[in-house]
């Protein structure tokens, strides 16, 4: 699973999505319920460690990591306020080489931690977004040639908000 993609489902875990689209009422909600719920999402992304229970601590970490995360994603805390609980180190990797090691006590966890410290590194965290709807708040990758996307699908979102502006912009003229 390439790293990003690891990052932004984990982010969606959580969907705040509130808006209608062809008469459909898009409810969100939390995908992260309970901790049988968060060790099926380990699972599927082969993230679990085998014969290792899950508990309320484990998923008050996952949501709280994640709230920080999208929280930094807005610009509402410092990024660096994400892994303030997390601390990272150099470990020595392959020969001659070190790579970057969260030290959480558990590995999935470690996993999510160590990937976005690696995108930070790479210069791709830029590139993981959440839509600029505030109806929306979707995370997303932005792959757009400038980096510059604002929006999770310019074919709803961006549209969504290009047709309220014009609308706006039509009832002053008027």
């Amino acid at each position: 699973m390439a790293a990003l993609t690891l990052i932004e489902e984990f982010l969606n875990t959580v969907d705040e999505r509130s808006f209608s689209r062809h008469g459909q009422i898009h409810a969100g909600g939390e995908q992260l319920t309970s901790s049988g719920e968060l060790a099926d999402w380990l699972a599927d992304r082969d993230l679990a460690d085998p014969g290792v229970e899950l508990g309320q601590a484990d998923l008050a970490s996952a949501i709280a990591l994640r709230t920080t995360l999208r929280q930094s994603l807005l610009g509402d805390v410092d990024a660096a306020t994400a892994f303030v609980d997390y601390p990272l180190q150099l470990a020595p990797h392959r020969p001659g080489g070190l790579r970057i090691t969260a030290q959480s006590g558990s590995r999935w966890l470690n996993v999510i931690v160590e990937t976005v410290a690696m995108s930070v590194c790479r210069g791709d965290w830029s590139r993981i977004k959440l839509c600029a709807a505030p109806d929306c708040r979707w995370a997303f990758h932005d792959t757009s040639r400038s980096g510059r996307g604002r929006w999770c699908d310019m074919n709803v979102c961006g549209n969504r908000h290009k047709t309220r502006t014009y609308r706006e912009r039509h009832q002053q003229a008027t």
